[in-house]
């Protein structure tokens, strides 16, 4: 998420990973953050050591059953980059009959998240500290998501950092492969330039419908909380763009 709208999700630099190909050449994945945790505190710390045991949940080779992993047969959405996480606790508070499982690779963000948990008394989140890349290849089912959220990344507003954006046709892809046939896949930016950029690769992607008409934007939902950051963007004239897709 930008600071304009929420805590950071995503920064201003990147990290590689490096992978062989089918052909046995090293090709690099790019990525669009970079580790820089900061400083913990002692009350996300303590959350971190009450709840994760309860609620965090760790990248392996094994797919998550999601009926076991909640105990219930509902619908899941995933967030990716959820920040400091006061829109997903919000989320779940207000929507107890969905689950969501957040992705956030900052630790701060991790451990504010599960203080909300605690305090809400929330049973209907699940978490990883993680690369949502990776998680999603290794750990969430095919066509098994009723939505996927992606709320404020970094626009990497520069146009030299364009192709560090992590809305990008293998991304999009990626997350229609996770998707039930009706399920969502929703972003928001506050970044003109970069709604334009969501907008085009949308348009391009096989297997998805705009939910408001070719080349329309949606108004805020409802279910997406109104931050503070983007409601004074509001007051200051600034935009916010939200497009929700839906596989087909």
């Amino acid at each position: 998420m930008t600071e304009s709208t929420n805590s950071p999700s995503h920064s201003s630099t990147t990290e590689e990973n490096t992978a062989t190909s089918t052909s046995g050449n090293i090709t690099r994945r790019i990525k669009s953050f970079v580790l820089r945790q900061g400083r913990l505190s002692a009350a996300q710390q303590n959350a971190i050591d009450s709840q994760w045991p309860k609620f965090g949940l760790t990248v392996t080779d094994e797919l998550l059953d999601l009926k076991k992993l909640f105990g219930r047969d509902a619908p899941t959405i995933v967030e990716i980059g959820f920040g400091m996480g006061k829109s997903l606790a919000e989320m779940a508070e207000a929507n107890p009959q969905q689950n969501y499982i957040g992705i956030e690779v900052h630790r701060p963000g991790v451990g504010a998240l599960l203080k909300l948990v605690e305090e809400k008394g929330l049973t209907n989140i699940r978490v990883y500290n993680h690369d949502a890349i990776e998680v999603l290849e290794k750990c969430i089912p095919k066509d098994s998501l009723a939505g996927v959220y992606l709320f404020f990344p970094d626009p990497w507003h520069k146009k030299r950092h364009n192709k560090r954006r992590i809305v990008q046709p293998g991304f999009v892809q990626t997350i229609a492969s996770h998707l039930k046939p009706g399920g969502q896949f929703h972003m928001a930016t506050d970044w003109e330039d970069y709604a334009t950029h969501m907008m085009e690769v949308m348009n391009e992607a096989p297997n998805y419908r705009n939910i408001s008409g070719q080349g329309q934007y949606t108004p805020r939902p409802d279910y997406r909380p109104l931050t503070k950051f983007e409601a004074r963007g509001h007051s200051l004239g600034h935009g916010v763009w939200d497009l929700i897709f839906e596989r087909i």
